[in-house]
Order: C-alpha cells, then sequence, then structure tokens
C-alpha cells in the first residue's frame, strides 16, 4: 500500500512463504522515524541508507550507517536505530523463506556486519527496483520478489565491503590480468606462485588472500581447477588424445599426476570420465 510520497510499504501475502526466500516486507522512509527493538525482529532484516546517515545500536556498540550502506540483521537479534541527520532517507526488506538461513549462511552473511559499496555499485539502486517491481503488484505468485531477494544476497556478497576489505568484484577486477594470463598459460607446468604474483605485482601471501576472498581458495589451487576444467574439455572433444597427450596438454608434468589429481577433484579417473560423455 502507498502510504505518501515519501513513505512506501508493501506487505506479502502468506502464500510466499512456501518458498525458499520470500519478502515479507519492503518499504522506503523518507524521513526514518526511531526505532527500538528490544526483542530484534522475527524475519532477516536489511536496512539500507538512501540519503542522510542514522546510527544503529547493536549489541552494546553503535556506528553511523551513511550513505552507500546498509546492515543485515538475523532475526531476534536486539536493535535500534535513529536519524543523526536533519533527514535520512531508509529503505528496508524483511524476508525469511525455508532456505533463507542456508541461503545466508552459506554466503557468509549470517553475522551482522556493516557493509559498504562504490557509489556506482548495483547495490546502490537494487533494493529500489525490487521495490518498484513489487509495487507495481504483477508478480502475483511470488516468484519474481522470491529471485530479486537471491539476486540482492548475490549482489551483496559480491559487492559488499566490511571494514577495509576490499569486495569480491573488486578483487576478481584486480586479478583479471593474472586471470587473462592463466587462460593463455595453463599448458606451462613450470608456472608458480612466485610468478603469477609478479604479473599482479603484489606479494604471494597477498595474492592468496584475494583469490581465497574471490573464489574460496588459494591462487595455485584455481590454477589446478582451470587445468582439471581444460582437460575436460580435450578428453569429451578429442578422443584420439591419450591420457598422457591430455595431461601434457592440460599443463601436468605426468600422466600419473594428472591421474591423481583428476581423480581427487572429480571422483573419477579421466577415463572413466571420458567414457561417461
Amino acid at each position: 500500500m502507498l502510504i505518501s510520497p515519501r513513505h512506501q510499504r508493501y506487505f506479502m501475502t502468506p502464500r510466499d512463504q512456501s518458498l525458499p526466500l520470500y519478502i515479507e516486507s519492503i518499504g522506503y522512509n523518507g524521513n526514518q522515524e526511531k526505532v527500538y527493538r528490544p526483542a530484534g525482529y522475527p524475519y532477516y532484516h536489511w536496512l539500507q541508507t538512501v540519503k542522510g546517515a542514522g546510527e544503529l545500536k547493536l549489541s552494546g556498540a553503535s556506528a553511523t550507517i551513511g550513505e552507500n550502506a546498509g546492515i543485515l540483521l538475523p532475526p531476534n537479534l536486539p536493535h535500534e536505530y535513529v536519524r543523526v541527520q536533519k533527514e535520512w532517507e531508509t529503505i528496508y526488506i524483511t524476508f525469511d523463506g525455508s532456505q533463507c538461513a542456508a541461503i545466508v549462511d552459506s554466503l557468509g552473511l549470517g553475522e551482522p556486519a556493516f557493509q559498504q559499496w562504490d557509489m556506482d555499485s548495483p547495490l546502490d539502486h537494487f533494493a529500489r527496483h525490487v521495490l518498484d517491481s513489487i509495487g507495481s503488484d504483477q508478480d502475483l505468485s511470488g516468484l519474481e520478489a522470491s529471485a530479486d531477494m537471491y539476486r540482492f544476497l548475490i549482489l551483496l556478497k559480491k559487492h559488499g565491503m566490511i571494514g577495509n576489505r576490499s569486495s569480491i568484484s573488486q578483487a576478481v577486477a584486480r586479478l583479471a590480468p593474472l586471470l587473462a594470463f592463466m587462460e593463455q598459460h595453463y599448458q606451462d607446468p613450470d608456472i608458480g606462485l612466485e610468478q603469477m604474483a609478479c604479473i599482479t605485482g603484489i606479494s604471494s601471501r597477498h595474492l592468496n588472500t584475494l583469490f581465497k576472498q574471490s573464489f574460496g581458495m588459494t591462487a595455485y589451487s584455481y590454477f589446478i581447477l582451470l587445468r582439471i576444467r581444460k582437460s575436460k574439455e580435450l578428453l569429451t572433444g578429442s578422443r584420439e588424445l591419450t591420457i598422457k597427450e591430455t595431461a601434457i596438454r592440460a599443463g601436468f608434468r605426468d600422466a600419473s599426476h594428472f591421474v591423481a589429481t583428476f581423480r581427487r577433484i572429480e571422483g573419477v579417473t579421466p577415463e572413466q570420465f571420458r567414457n561417461l560423455y
């Protein structure tokens, strides 16, 4: 229901609650009032600043939520917030679902943390997009809102920054030259971590930190997975190649190392994988 041009709020109907993710409510507040919830809110709660700034108190600590920033609160977590400037415009989303907790935890978003993002980030406008989409009242099944909620969580994981840590999108952009190098030189078995670090101009330790942040693994582990992916293309696309020839073309020093690595990662031998296709 549209309250006023400065205040929008929509509640979703119970039919959506069987979905893995569903939006319970979503709204825009042109001048956010003080909120005090000693028992928290019964659903996941995203609060985002559109303009101005507010102060959020949580677990005995407080922090300012300015523009290009927000926080995701888990259910039933006591909190309060109040504007600290003359006006504080906010957008909020409350949501849940049969798989909500599992999805949030798998993305590493389960613990409350202040998130920031760049001005040109998709996060800056996506919540407003979801609000406008729901306001059009065309999504009678709730499926679009469910998909939008999942997309929002992915964007938060990809573009959100906690503290001084760069976002995943920033880390991937910094790794782009190395990723291109790996794609071009995966056949060379002599490439190691030190050479990879030289390409990016950072230390080996920092390089692994960026890879773990972006892909959940070290740089060399990523390189091994790339070689395995290339070997799968060779196994299925060039059936005349022997396993030894495939190993060499995919960047492995010998067939035995290739077979052992392939089996450890894929659960089958290269020959078994080839026969599956």
